[in-house]
């Protein structure tokens, strides 16, 4: 066999992976192989592949050498900008992580920082390999030592698409955002053969950690979507909103709609009544352009809403009350959701626009057991504590500690704009008057009268903005119609923005 025909032979065996029935068994499920995932996930012809022909040195247990040891690692081109990508493949040893395949994906996260470039993993892996015990764990352990060094970096992208259990589940959870498939992938510590033996509980795969779970009930994913294919179209889109690294601007694109439209509907689509909900999601795509939010985290925590939009083609991360979901008031699960998502744009230089209706922190026992406190200062914390462009926008209710919180001007955001319904005050106008007048009201001959006119009274006086306008808290008060033209031009008075934090090793925000 001459040089080149072997060359050829290994390259084919290579690609072959664990073989056509193991393919075809990945087809059955509807799940594609680690090969088809990157050539659909990255820009056609720009896969550069490393290490095709690494193989394990494991000696014990007669364990098969394949070439690749079950992960394709390389680089190449998504929208025409590098990143560097890892895939697990399943029909090798299911995945299963050894001490060659973590250096592997060691190698090209080292490069990916070192030219500053996303990372974006493929998971589908049963996890550890057991045959190699510690060595595997080496492996992972590097591996994330590397995630938590590129934090704030690079961005980091993980798509889960097969099984990722035990240890396999840590490295995906320091990325930055987690993509989940549907039916087919699965995220837990412990699965439930284990749950069973130990506590008795009896579920399922997916009842314990699929896509659907971790996309509503825990939050450990941020997209769930139907098929692989879904998946990795999902990544493309989302790299569309943010920069190769920690030191570029994100990606700006052409805008073909108008920056000074103005929409009628912004006028009306607050009730008068304050108690009433309206849909916010309305209220931010008739803001941004062609009306489009790419939302994150869409069915966690829907109190608030986070997520990525446009304004005349430059980038900004949304937060946003929501009145269609527990009134809009601020929870465990919302302050730690939208936290998150301040400290990723902030890390990346993404601007942060901010929509406040918000009546307070969720009151209860559940809450204050469960730390509402805490977990209410991660956003206080995360807030205060980004350095890009800040821009509040008040549409309803900005009651009590939760006005502080939701990017007020004293936590250090830039422009502070209000609408003519906006409410800034302590508490609503009901709460504040049955402490305030309490005797007064016991006195009266007619209580419910007296208290009807004091809630008038104290609607007139402070349930507007134009108390906080007086005191500078809010920059101005504007007709809702030219939300978006004030908002762009808000924006571009802070493209230079430059604001540091005082010198220290890290703060120490509230875990």
């Amino acid at each position: 066999m001459d040089r080149l025909t072997k060359l050829e032979q290994m390259n084919a065996d290579a690609e072959l992976a664990g073989g056509i029935d193991k393919i075809e068994k990945q087809h059955a499920k509807g799940k594609l192989t680690a090969r088809e995932r990157i050539v659909k996930l990255l820009d056609d012809d720009t896969f550069m592949e490393l290490d095709k022909f690494v193989t394990h040195q494991c000696q014990d247990f007669g364990v098969e050498k394949i070439l690749g040891d079950g992960v394709i690692t390389g680089y190449g081109k998504i929208n025409g900008r590098l990143v560097y990508v890892f895939a697990q493949d399943f029909t090798v040893f299911g995945g299963a992580l050894s001490g060659a395949y973590g250096r592997k994906i060691c190698k090209i996260m080292d490069l990916a920082m070192k030219n500053g470039a996303p990372v974006i993993g493929l998971n589908d892996s049963g996890g550890a390999r057991i045959q190699e015990g510690v060595v595997s764990l080496a492996g992972y352990g590097e591996i994330f030592n590397r995630n938590v060094l590129a934090s704030g970096v690079v961005p980091q992208l993980s798509v889960i698409m097969g099984p990722c259990a035990g240890g396999a589940v840590y490295s995906p959870s320091i990325t930055d955002f987690i993509v989940m498939v549907d039916k087919t992938s699965h995220m837990f510590i412990t699965g439930p053969e284990v749950i069973k033996a130990v506590t008795g509980e009896d579920v399922t795969q997916d009842r314990l950690g699929g896509a659907s779970t971790h996309g509503s009930v825990s939050g450990v994913s941020h997209f769930a979507v139907g098929t692989d294919e879904d998946a990795l179209n999902l990544i493309r889109e989302l790299l569309k909103y943010i920069p190769q690294n920690n030191l570029q601007d994100p990606p700006v694109v052409v805008c073909n709609d108008d920056p000074n439209r103005l929409e009628e509907r912004l006028r009306t689509i607050v009730p008068e009544d304050s108690g009433k909900p309206y849909d916010m999601k309305e209220l931010l795509k008739l803001v941004l352009d062609d009306n489009y939010l790419l939302e994150v985290h869409e069915n966690y925590a829907k109190n608030i809403i986070v997520g990525f939009g446009r304004l005349a083609g430059f980038s900004v991360g949304i937060v946003a009350n929501n009145p269609m979901y527990l009134a809009g008031c601020l929870d465990i699960k919302a302050s730690t959701k939208a936290a998150r998502f301040v400290r990723f744009c902030d890390a990346f230089n993404i601007p942060l626009i901010t929509f406040v209706d918000v009546p307070g922190f969720m009151p209860g026992t559940e809450q204050e057991y469960g730390g509402i406190i805490t977990h209410g200062a991660k956003l206080l914390y995360a807030f205060t504590e980004a350095t890009v462009p800040k821009i509040t926008v008040i549409v309803r209710k900005a009651y009590g500690g939760a006005y502080d919180v939701m990017a007020s001007k004293h936590i250090r955001a830039d422009i502070n704009f209000a609408f003519p319904s906006a409410e800034v005050a302590v508490m609503g106008a009901d709460g504040a008057v049955k402490i305030i007048f309490r005797k007064q009201i016991k006195e009266s001959a007619t209580p419910k009268e007296t208290q009807a006119e004091l809630v008038a009274e104290y609607k007139d006086k402070f349930a507007n903005p134009y108390r906080a306008a007086e005191l500078g808290y809010i920059d101005e008060v504007i007709d809702p119609l030219y939300t978006r033209p004030k908002l762009i031009i808000a924006l571009d008075s802070l493209r230079s923005k430059r604001e540091s934090l005082p010198p220290k090793k890290h703060g120490n925000i509230p875990l």
